[in-house]
């Protein structure tokens, strides 16, 4: 018997069909998610300009009662105050959300949210009947990977609406990026269901890339977090700064909506520091597995380089904010950085470098 003729066919194009159906739905999810944002109605934005002028926690005037010769009543005025403080500490309150505060935008949310649930159903079926094809683990080559990196991606995002956590405003950019991801897998990525190459036949399979897509798919939402914290922490800068060039209207009605931005600072700091064990964890799985697959567990290969840079790069991003107080901008970069090793050791080694791990079957 051939390795292709051990793929069950039929579960294998049950899984492209549950994939592709996928994507039509997140397509849906999509565009709810855009009348969220786009609809919501924006009479109820503006509370961060009130908070960092002192308009929205200050009252307009003091009465101070005070016996004057005279007789009378002496009125203090209370001096608005701009807060200017490090990148990402304001005392700023949250956002309302993406939709605006309104019932009209909250129930194009509610609509997005449960296409979501309803795509991400598909698309976990898709990965479950691609797996039940090979009878293995559904990570063998870039097409698989991918396919499940944006399940676990979507599953961590949907946990996180169950725990009452404010996240709707990675909704938009988690669709997209969904949507991107498993275009390029079935496009450029797809690989026919087959049995895998015998250095992959083993159970440290199963522990070291799913910790490695589980580990990636939370710093993908910690990434989205810094990147919209950088968009936010600008616009905040510009409110303060009276003198200075203001945000138009399109900034206002987007940006106002998100969390502050020490809100969103916060956010990624504890996702990056939560899973930074379990991608330490990854690596070592990853050189148990090479002592026994190839006899060493460090060769310098591509892959190994690259995952250890990312490592080094995230603990830099934890130790300077730990040790050296770097928050804001300055840690925001150097996540964006340690993110993009993240990518490039994914995509730039399996594609583009020869190493022993060259198994994307592209």
């Amino acid at each position: 018997m051939t390795l292709a003729a051990a793929a069950n066919e039929t579960l294998a194009h049950q899984s492209n069909v549950l994939v592709y159906s996928a994507m039509a739905v997140y397509t849906l999810a999509f565009l709810a998610h855009m009348a969220e944002w786009v609809f919501g109605s924006r009479s109820k934005v503006g509370r961060t300009a009130a908070a960092l002028t002192g308009e929205a926690t200050a009252p307009a005037a003091v009465t101070v009662q005070k016996a004057q010769q005279g007789g009378g009543t002496a009125v203090l005025e209370r001096p608005k105050i701009v807060t200017r403080s490090v990148s990402g500490s304001r005392d700023v309150p949250d956002g309302p959300g993406a939709h605006g505060g309104t019932e009209k935008g909250d129930l194009y949310g509610r609509i997005a949210i449960s296409l979501t649930v309803l795509a991400w159903a598909l698309h976990v079926g898709g990965v479950i009947t691609r797996a039940l094809s090979v009878q293995r683990a559904p990570w063998g080559n870039m097409y698989e990977f991918s396919t499940t990196f944006a399940a676990v991606a979507v599953s961590f995002y949907l946990l996180l609406l169950v725990l009452k956590k404010n996240v709707r405003w990675i909704g938009l950019p988690l669709v997209t990026t969904v949507l991107l991801d498993l275009g390029l897998a079935i496009s450029v990525l797809y690989t026919a269901s087959d049995q895998l190459v015998p250095a992959l036949h083993s159970y440290w399979l199963w522990i070291h890339v799913s910790c490695a897509i589980i580990s990636g798919a939370a710093l993908y939402l910690g990434a989205v977090a810094t990147l919209l914290f950088l968009f936010r922490d600008r616009y905040e800068d510009k409110l303060t700064d009276p003198d200075g060039p203001q945000p138009g209207a399109f900034a206002v009605s987007v940006l106002e909506r998100l969390p502050s931005a020490a809100s969103l600072d916060k956010f990624a700091y504890r996702i990056n520091a939560i899973v930074f064990p379990l991608w330490t964890f990854t690596i070592i799985a990853g050189a148990i597995w090479a002592e026994a697959a190839w006899g060493r567990y460090w060769g310098w290969d591509p892959k190994e380089v690259w995952a250890f840079i990312t490592w080094v790069g995230y603990a830099c991003y934890l130790h300077a904010r730990a040790t050296v107080g770097w928050k804001g901008r300055k840690a925001a970069v150097l996540g964006l950085i340690a993110f993009a090793c993240y990518l490039f050791n994914y995509y730039g080694v399996n594609i583009f470098v020869t190493g022993l791990h060259s198994y994307a079957g592209v």
